[in-house]
């Protein structure tokens, strides 16, 4: 289940101007993942250059760098007594009903929009998170007739409409993962039940493993006791939240743990001069619908605090939609990024090269190691301005979003471009008609673009805004 803040931060977020979006795509379907789609004109707004994104699979490459932070925190989780499911291998379609109907999601959330998400037709779409699979996870552990592993870890690639620039791309990475422990009966003259036991000995096995690290981590939790604003559940006991919230946090300093003592052994490694002596981590309480209480985890690194995980203990009714009957079951949930970190413990300046087949980024990574990325030839950039004014709002135009505009650039230029800005926004006092300016920075990671060439592309993108969306330029 995903329960970071920055995915609420960006499901939640407004941009200027939205409006109704139409297809960008004019063909009866589309295939995805070997699998055929038909298309909505009213609904599809998946475009090619999206498509051709859909089989890379970064996350499964174990030398690329958010393969090897997910292959490092599954094989430390896994380390203390085998509990975790993996999987990683979901495709990228899936239904509106297990996207947001399944999570509670209300009709008129914003996550929804067309302006945030890639639809394919009116039922299925792009998943924007991994919590799309949290359900089928859960049923899988439920059904389990071995009940061999009582908690699972998934992570995939998932895709929004964004803005374009250094640290935003429409693809990135997520892994979520949960743990369960089922409710017994202590036997009779027995002072506590088993799960109980069985808790408080995983709690001792993650503390031994952390006691084990090089740079011990010192963590600051002044979540404790709980606030009126982030309280406990009424179908857990007061020792249970004890027991699982320790758990919990221990597991997750536990991740933190790993990534960035690799990361500080390759620093030492390498003599660096920044070298951290400690590894520093506070808890702060947080808000996810799908747990409670729930916090979030920051790191201090290089002079800030810096955001990296947020979890908390399973709300009920995700446990009851999963087929769990009440009060038999209880655990926790967390959700990370995985871009994010790779870019920071790597070093990585700019996302767009994640994406990068340049045999100079690949040759660079190996796994189970965290190395620094030695940047090659930059390139200089190529600066256009596509100013414009927007049509009067009648019911035959459609007006444009910015993520449309995001859109129309990174389908026609891709990753030949590396940011898309907001530069001027004018609204005329007497026609009360509204202008708007983008600054665009054509930019190879590979080589040298042309001024022929920039000038192709943005030939390209104003006739494509003005064809689409009715705007007059300027």
């Amino acid at each position: 289940m995903e329960v970071t803040s920055m995915f609420l931060n960006r499901m939640m977020k407004t941009r200027t101007g939205l409006y109704r979006l139409y297809s960008t795509l004019k063909v009866p379907h589309v295939e995805i993942n070997g699998i055929k789609y038909k298309t909505d004109p009213q609904t599809t707004n998946v475009t090619d250059s999206i498509i051709k994104l859909t089989d890379r699979s970064l996350h499964l490459k174990e030398s690329h760098p958010v393969g090897i932070l997910r292959d490092l925190i599954e094989k430390k989780l896994n380390s203390v007594d085998n509990t975790f499911k993996i999987f990683n291998n979901f495709k990228p379609v899936v239904t509106t009903m297990e996207n947001f109907d399944s999570l509670g999601f209300p009709k008129d959330h914003p996550g929804r929009s067309k302006s945030d998400t890639y639809y394919i037709n009116e039922t299925h779409l792009l998943r924007t998170h991994t919590s799309a699979h949290e359900l089928e996870c859960f049923q899988k552990i439920r059904n389990d007739s071995d009940n061999i592993k009582s908690g699972f870890l998934i992570s995939a690639d998932v895709y929004r409409r964004d803005e374009i620039d250094k640290t935003h791309y429409p693809v990135f990475h997520q892994m979520e993962g949960a743990t369960i422990w089922k409710r017994t009966k202590a036997d009779v003259g027995v002072k506590e039940p088993m799960y109980i036991e069985k808790i408080r000995e995983d709690i001792r096995q993650v503390e031994n493993l952390l006691n084990k690290e090089n740079v011990k981590i010192t963590v600051d939790d002044d979540t404790i006791p709980l606030k009126e604003n982030n309280p406990k559940q009424e179908y857990m006991s007061d020792l249970e939240v004890d027991l699982c919230s320790q758990h919990l946090k221990r597991s997750i300093e536990l991740i933190v743990s790993e990534v960035f003592n690799k990361k500080i052994s390759s620093m030492i490694k390498n003599k660096a001069n920044n070298t951290p002596k400690e590894l520093k981590v506070r808890w702060i309480n947080a808000y996810f619908p799908w747990t409670a209480p729930s916090w979030e985890i920051e790191v201090w690194w290089q002079g800030e605090w810096l955001e990296l995980c947020g979890c908390g203990l399973i709300r009920q009714d995700v446990l009851l939609r999963a087929g769990y009957k009440p009060s038999e079951t209880i655990g926790w949930a967390f959700g990370l990024g995985l871009d994010r970190i790779a870019m920071l413990l790597f070093e990585i300046p700019d996302i767009r090269l994640l994406w990068s087949r340049d045999e100079r980024f690949s040759r660079q990574f190996s796994k189970g190691l965290i190395t620094s990325f030695k940047p090659y030839s930059k390139h200089p950039g190529s600066f256009r301005d596509v100013a414009f004014w927007l049509p009067e709002d009648k019911p035959d135009i459609h007006q444009v979003h910015e993520n449309d505009l995001m859109e129309i650039i990174r389908n026609i230029a891709g990753d030949l471009v590396e940011s898309v800005k907001l530069v001027d926004s004018f609204t005329h006092p007497k026609t009360g008609r509204k202008s708007m300016c983008y600054r665009i920075n054509y930019q190879s990671m590979d080589r040298n673009l042309t001024n022929a060439e920039v000038n192709t592309l943005q030939d390209m993108v104003c006739s494509k805004l003005v064809k689409e969306y009715s705007v007059e330029l300027r």
